[in-house]
């Protein structure tokens, strides 16, 4: 992997690293196109319109574990907040992860809501992911990092609810 990067620096390289990372995560938020796609199958809708399939009492029922799809939601929610206000330049942000995993259930209103949220915080994280910038190892570790956890929790969700599923790969059986 050094070779890689051995006649340019990661600086340099900053602006690949940002329109790649970018194609990602906006393709774990909304969806993949018909012709390209990198971590989901072809069409797939993506988190935000799989979510809206959704009735606020599916996102509402718990698993065997205990978790419901609403907390998967608010933990997504809060921890891209959480991005999103580093990114704005806050240095020391004293983060409660036990707060996200207490919102279990949701009335209509809420889920829509919380919907919504999740909309805001992944699109202001995905412009910040699309702009090229100088990041030392540690904040290049966490940006890469805050997409792998999107799509562990996007799997999560469609594991739990299989309504929030994307179409199958093709030629693949089910």
């Amino acid at each position: 992997m050094t070779e890689i990067f051995e006649s340019e620096t990661l600086t340099e390289k900053s602006a690949d690293l940002s329109t790649a990372l970018s194609i990602l995560f906006a393709e774990l938020v909304d969806g993949a196109g018909q012709d390209e796609a990198y971590t989901l199958n072809r069409g797939d809708l993506g988190l935000l319109k799989s979510l809206d399939k959704l009735s606020a009492s599916a996102a509402s029922a718990r698993t065997p574990t205990g978790s419901t799809i609403a907390a998967h939601v608010e933990h997504l929610r809060y921890a891209l907040s959480l991005m999103n206000r580093w990114n704005a330049g806050e240095k020391s942000i004293d983060a409660d992860w036990t707060v996200a995993w207490r919102r279990t259930r949701v009335t209509a209103a809420e889920w829509k809501g919380l919907r919504d949220e999740l909309g805001d915080e992944s699109h202001r994280w995905l412009e910040t992911l699309g702009t090229s910038r100088e990041l030392d190892q540690s904040d290049l570790n966490n940006v890469i990092a805050s997409i792998v956890h999107f799509a562990y929790h996007l799997g999560a969700i469609r594991q739990i609810d299989r309504t929030a599923g994307g179409p199958s790969a093709r030629g693949a059986s089910a």
